[in-house]
């Protein structure tokens, strides 16, 4: 049976250069970059968690790493205003 994809939304504060370039090549591998740091995808819980787990491994002290999972609902109610717009289910990932 397939996991359910929902549309998560990743979110960084890396002070150090180095750091921060690693975790965005993390996210950018399997992410739309929406602004300089933070990312969205449709990913199932068991993929963010790994994602989650990979970037963390990479924050120092005083970094963070925010994830949040937005539910059907959420995505509907959701707004762009200029920039890269939400990414919606008729959005697809060639790899």
């Amino acid at each position: 049976m397939a996991r359910a994809k929902i549309t998560m939304v990743f979110s960084y504060d890396i002070s150090d250069s180095r750091r921060r370039r690693r975790v965005a090549k993390l996210l950018e591998d399997r992410m739309a970059r929406v602004q300089q740091s933070v990312f969205e995808a449709h990913m199932s819980g068991r993929e963010a968690d790994r994602l989650a787990a990979a970037a963390s491994k990479e924050l120092g002290p005083g970094d963070s790493l925010r994830v949040y999972a937005i539910s059907a609902d959420g995505l509907r109610r959701s707004r762009s205003y200029g920039g890269t717009p939400i990414l919606s289910d008729e959005h697809y990932w060639l790899l």
